[in-house]
């Protein structure tokens, strides 16, 4: 696409350094975006900014929403 055009010449993936752990489902995006050494990331985590080495990332507290036809709710039956 001609936006994708303008980032021609710059960095767009993440540097991940080394002994780092990265689960599945993981996203990491941006090419600012450092994961520091000895890190780990868990399954389902999204980031966009860097992280610290050493440091540990989980998804806490995740809800659910369910959505039918009419209207949207919360653990709907």
């Amino acid at each position: 696409t001609r936006e994708g055009q303008e980032l021609r010449g710059r960095k767009r993936h993440p540097t991940i350094h080394d002994n780092v752990t990265i689960y599945s489902g993981a996203s990491i995006l941006g090419g600012e975006t450092v994961i520091g050494r000895d890190a780990v990331i868990g399954g389902n985590v999204f980031i966009t900014s860097s992280i610290k080495p050493g440091t540990r990332v989980s998804v806490k507290n995740q809800e659910l929403v369910y959505r039918n036809d009419d209207e949207a709710c919360f653990r709907c039956d």
